[in-house]
Order: structure tokens, then C-alpha cells, then sequence
């Protein structure tokens, strides 16, 4: 017959080997490399571990783990992709510029969970949070921006608004998400009528950019000419200067040399400069020397005697 003393022993020792297995079950968890995990003590996150590896922990339900993934995921905004598949979502895509235009826009998101505690207790659905957070910051953006600008090179300009404003709201919801980068995808026009409208304008908007560009090109060429021949002009001025000082350098030698000569022999001085100035103003005239008495015809014809020897020489040679 049993006892109830053994029956009692039984049973607690029934209680601590279940105990006992209870934690050699659960006293024990692994992190992967790719993954982060909270470690929660009576529901409130006691540690958050990064370090990959088996890990120690109390057995539940005084302590549990939540693992998350490091990895980066992506949020689609207006379609969804599926084993290579994509599917359009027209209601989420539709939005309205700032001109007063209808246009399709897809985005995506990527995001990581950086704060698990935050991302755990702090709201129930985090990526919904995420979602209506960035369908607010994408339809803000195209709804101050003009068609234009949506649909040609403004595009990065669009996307920097919404990650700048998509970060601010998820920094303000505190759901443990830091925001990677955002990518606007497809933008286009609702009909093909409209497309093709569009189309034209943006074949016209390149067509002018592209003469602008060949108009700058032509301006640059004669203003690049110009310069060239202006360093040729100044080029040549400087010669002529440097020509015309030396000369007047040259004269005022001159001048001082035949100062000192007047100086020396003014009388001979003033007769030489007056023969060599009608020899320079009347280069073909005769000059004769005649003696002092002004009513003698006594002559001396210095020119043909001049030209008399030299064609003796010219003939002795």
C-alpha cells in the first residue's frame, strides 16, 4: 500500500524533472550571423543581443526570446512582385501632382529593424505603420511637385524628399525601423492619348535643350575666337611699342650726338643739317657750293662730277 508521504515524494519529484527538462528545453537559444534577438524577462526586454552564437537564458515563462531578422527589407508602394510577377495596385499608384495632373507612381522602401524593443512593443502592425507612413510622404511629395518635374529630370529631387520626409515620420512613430533608401520605380500617365501628348512635349523640352546646348557651344567658339585674336592684336601692339621705343630711343641718341656736335661746331653743324635737309626734302635736286659773292656765276658742280667718277669707276671695274 502507498503512502502519502511517498505519493508527495512523487510528486515533487515529478515537478523537478519537469522543471528540469523545461529548461534544458528552453533554457537555451541560438542567433544567427543575418539576425538580432530580445531577450524579454516577464514581458519586458531585458537585453537585445547582436552577437551570433548559443546564448543562455532562463526558462519560460520567466524569460522568452523574440529573434529578428538583420536583413534589409523591401516595402512596395503601387504593385507587388511575386516569383517574378509583377501586379500593378492602380488605387495605391494614383495620385495628383501639383498642377493639377493624374499620374501613376510606384515606390519601394528599403528598411531594417534597428531597435527591436521598439519594434516589438511600440505598435502591433509596424509594417503597416511603415506603409501608410510612406504612402503620406510619397503622395506629399508629387502633390507640391509639377507633372514635369515627376515624369522627367527632377526625379531624384522627388525621391530625397520623400526618404527625408518618410524618416522623419518614422523617427516620430518610434517603431524601431530606420529607413535605407526609397527608389521611385515606374511614372506614367494614366491614358495612352495623354502619354503620347507628353511624350511630344518632352521630345520638344530635349529638342530645345539640345539647340541651347549647340547655341552655347557656337558662343563659346567665337568668344574663345575673339580671345585668340585679341591676344594677337595685343601681341602686335606690344611689338609696335617695343618697336616705337626703340626707335625714339634711337632718335634721341641721334639728337644728343648731333647736339654735341653743334656744341663743338655750331656754324659747321648748322650748313651740314641744311644741305642733308634738302637733300631729304628735294631728293632730286642739284646742289651746287658757290663761294661768298652772291654776283658770281663761278660754280662748282658737285653732282655731275659725283656722277662723272662714279661711272669712271663703275667702268674700271
Amino acid at each position: 500500500m502507498v503512502s502519502i508521504k511517498q505519493i508527495i515524494i512523487g510528486f515533487v519529484a515529478l515537478i523537478g524533472v519537469a522543471i528540469l527538462g523545461l529548461f534544458l528545453v528552453t533554457g537555451w537559444y541560438t542567433v544567427d550571423e543575418s539576425e538580432q534577438a530580445a531577450l524579454i524577462t516577464f514581458g519586458k526586454v531585458d537585453e537585445e543581443v547582436s552577437e551570433p552564437g548559443l546564448h543562455f537564458k532562463l526558462p519560460w515563462p520567466i524569460q522568452k526570446v523574440e529573434v529578428l531578422s538583420r536583413e534589409t527589407f523591401s516595402l512596395r508602394v503601387g504593385y507587388d512582385e511575386s516569383d517574378g510577377e509583377v501586379t500593378s495596385y492602380t488605387d495605391e499608384a494614383k495620385m495628383i501632382t501639383g498642377d493639377e495632373n493624374i499620374l501613376f507612381a510606384d515606390l519601394v522602401v528599403q528598411w531594417r529593424i534597428t531597435n527591436p524593443e521598439q519594434y516589438l512593443f511600440n505598435t502591433n502592425q509596424p509594417t503597416e505603420v511603415l506603409y501608410n507612413a510612406t504612402s503620406a510622404s510619397l503622395r506629399s511629395v508629387i502633390g507640391s511637385s509639377g507633372i514635369d518635374d515627376a515624369l522627367t529630370d527632377q526625379r531624384p529631387e522627388i525621391e530625397a524628399s520623400v526618404r527625408e520626409g518618410l524618416t522623419e515620420l518614422i523617427d516620430t512613430y518610434e517603431i524601431g525601423i530606420t529607413i535605407m533608401d526609397v527608389k521611385l520605380q515606374d511614372v506614367e500617365l494614366p491614358t495612352e492619348e495623354v502619354r503620347r501628348a507628353f511624350t511630344e512635349v518632352t521630345d520638344a523640352r530635349e529638342e530645345r535643350l539640345t539647340k541651347i546646348n549647340e547655341a552655347e557651344r557656337y558662343r563659346n567658339q567665337l568668344i574663345n575666337e575673339a580671345e585668340g585674336e585679341k591676344d594677337a592684336i595685343m601681341s602686335r601692339a606690344q611689338g609696335t611699342r617695343a618697336e616705337r621705343i626703340e626707335r625714339a630711343r634711337g632718335d634721341v641718341a641721334m639728337f644728343e650726338a648731333l647736339y654735341d656736335e653743334y656744341i663743338a661746331s655750331p656754324e659747321v653743324t648748322r650748313q651740314r643739317l641744311v644741305l642733308e635737309t634738302l637733300e631729304r626734302v628735294l631728293p632730286g635736286t642739284e646742289i651746287y657750293i658757290m663761294d661768298s659773292n652772291n654776283d658770281t656765276v663761278s660754280y662748282l658742280p658737285i653732282r655731275p662730277l659725283e656722277r662723272n667718277a662714279g661711272a669712271t669707276d663703275g667702268g674700271a671695274n
